[in-house]
């Protein structure tokens, strides 16, 4: 026999020996192997529909120029976080001062006219009233006083627009949130009306926006009529979750349902408003939402490391009262607190294998059931012990 024969032989013979001792292990742990098993989490739900979408802000303004002028300082840090009425830009206002104390001086002038108009009208009646001065005399005083009156109405109307310009030199925060950066450096010439400064947005609290197709929606109006609410949803409690989270942590409300589905992608507009104190939520990023769509039931509920495939069919190994072993099909819903909704292919009561799943093979249909009890909220086999552990303890079965 040669070299290489023997070799062969060797590593068959390798192979036998391993898996006479694999069996004999198996054997040497007093009957089939162990398994963990337990009893469904049975609990009321509410099942959550998850949709995509992106954060908006709730207000947004473009900080523009209400005046001409050449722009003479910026009062900002760019990304800095602002408050209504705070002073981000002044324009030039020499100009405008001037206008000002020129409009002021013919007011001034105009007063100086209405205060004599009123003294010679008022003095004339009295005169009338005596037969000291003529009626037309009288007359040509009341018109010389109402056109005073008009002159100082037009003179007070020029002044306060001045005075308004004046103001508007002074370009200031008309919303609180986070300012973008400054678009014009001083000493540019800004038109008013026409020149955009910088833009704020209003970051507490945001908007998220997502979209929910007509089936969906359909299912949600029935679950309202069934309740007896009007259908729109608000009020309703919500979470989203970020690109890089696992788990829905951002709590807030549903506000707003559209008023007409998208006849070209057959879809409804929906918000919700969410309270945002340390403005780390910021507008444009995407997110997961998470909206309850479905009436509160008692749900049936495994973690996914218990439910095996075949193709396309699901089930489940439910352990019976001698250890016996039997293929359960099953059919899934939504997650829940990070387990599998079961929709139908179990009561709630059967035991079922959650971990050691690759040996149950290994018993010919037979198992050692090692019982845990489900956490209200899955955390993960880890958090079970393992398959033999109790054994390996002397703790009993």
């Amino acid at each position: 026999m040669s070299v290489r024969s023997l070799r062969f032989v060797g590593a068959v013979a390798a192979a036998v020996v391993f898996g006479l001792a694999t069996s004999g292990s198996v054997l040497a742990q007093g009957g089939p192997p162990p398994v963990t098993v337990a009893k469904p989490v049975v609990k009321p739900i509410v099942e959550m529909d998850e949709y995509t979408g992106r954060f908006d802000a709730i207000g947004a303004v473009e900080v523009r120029a209400r005046v001409n002028g050449y722009l003479e300082s910026v009062h900002f840090q760019d990304g800095a976080t602002v408050n209504q009425g705070d002073l981000l830009f002044t324009i030039d206002r020499r100009t405008y001062q001037a206008a000002f104390n020129q409009a002021q001086a013919t007011l001034n002038t105009r007063q100086t006219e209405f205060d004599l108009a009123k003294l010679e009208y008022e003095r004339y009646q009295r005169l009338t009233q005596t037969g000291a001065a003529a009626v037309a005399t009288l007359d040509q005083r009341r018109q010389t006083f109402l056109a005073a009156q008009a002159n100082i109405a037009g003179a007070r109307a020029a002044a306060d627009t001045a005075r308004l310009n004046l103001g508007f030199t002074e370009i200031r925060a008309p919303i609180a949130g986070r300012i973008s950066r400054k678009l014009v450096t001083e000493g540019n010439l800004v038109r008013e009306n026409e020149t955009l400064l910088t833009t704020i947005v209003q970051l507490d609290p945001v908007h998220f926006y997502f979209d929910i197709d007509e089936r969906s929606y359909l299912s949600y109006q029935r679950i309202a009529r069934k309740n007896g609410t009007n259908g729109n949803g608000k009020g309703l409690p919500v979470a989203v979750q970020l690109s890089d989270e696992k788990d829905f942590t951002h709590k807030g409300l549903l506000d707003f349902t559209d008023n007409r589905i998208d006849s070209a992608t057959g879809t409804m507009r929906l918000r919700a408003v969410f309270e945002n104190k340390d403005l780390f939520l910021t507008p444009g990023l995407f997110g997961r939402i998470a909206v309850p769509g479905s009436p509160e039931y008692q749900g049936v509920l495994l973690p996914d490391e218990a439910i095996l495939t075949d193709l396309d069919r699901r089930y489940v190994y439910v352990v019976g009262a001698d250890g016996g072993v039997q293929q359960r099909p099953v059919k899934l819903g939504s997650r829940t607190d990070s387990y599998r909704i079961i929709r139908e292919g179990l009561k709630g009561d059967e035991t079922v294998v959650i971990n050691g799943l690759q040996r149950v093979r290994m018993g010919g249909g037979k198992v050692t059931p090692q019982p845990v009890t489900l956490p209200p909220v899955w955390q993960g086999l880890m958090a079970l012990p393992q398959p033999g552990a109790q054994a390996q303890t002397g703790a009993p079965k």
